[in-house]
């Protein structure tokens, strides 16, 4: 799966899914929100009604070939959409493809344990999640560590909705690092 895509379920947090899509788009990359279902609208678990780019359902055959490690599949936390997600078996099956062929897979908040937790190849990855939650990827042989945001070869985690600027730089660390420290500056992160 060639690109950048942002998977949205119904109850998905608000400020995981649109602060990294702003993040990513104000570093110039191209980031699209898919429903996983077939309806154009997502609902946040703020009860705030997204209009998405695409739907998982009424995506054209996906093809692998070429994917690299610059192809991204990201998955917001909040409750219920993590669940909604986990429970898309779908989207498991394109994400676990998606990683065999070279593609990175990051995830946020409650995702990383109930999605990337899923996904084989998490073993012995650093990785972090909302607290409460790491248990989940300690099972799958994951090693978590409470930071804010962690890169560990092609799985990029973020921590909690208040880190979710530092997961958003984290992907843009990984595909554009010479606009990494220009976003920071520009969010006036640099200041903190």
């Amino acid at each position: 799966m060639k690109g950048i895509y942002i998977f949205l379920a119904d109850g998905f947090e608000d400020v995981e899914a649109l602060g990294t899509n702003d993040v990513l788009r104000r570093a110039g990359l191209r980031s699209e929100l898919v429903s996983i279902t077939e309806e154009p609208f997502v609902s946040s678990s703020h009860r705030i009604t997204v209009s998405v780019d695409d739907c998982l359902p009424l995506l054209p055959g996906i093809d692998h070939d070429g994917t690299t490690e610059n192809d991204v599949m990201i998955f917001p936390g909040g409750m219920p959409g993590s669940k909604n997600l986990a429970g898309c078996k779908p989207l498991m099956r394109l994400m676990q493809a998606h990683y065999d062929a070279g593609g990175t897979v990051a995830a946020i908040c409650a995702a990383p344990a109930l999605v990337l937790s899923q996904l084989k190849g998490i073993e012995g990855a650093a990785v972090t999640c909302f607290d409460g939650f790491e248990d989940k990827l300690e099972q799958a042989g994951a090693k978590f560590e409470p930071r804010p945001a962690i890169t560990c070869g092609r799985i990029i985690t973020g921590r909690s909705a208040g880190h979710a600027l530092a997961f958003g730089l984290e992907i843009v660390r990984k595909l554009r690092p010479e606009r990494y420290d220009e976003v920071r500056h520009h969010l006036f992160l640099d200041t903190l």
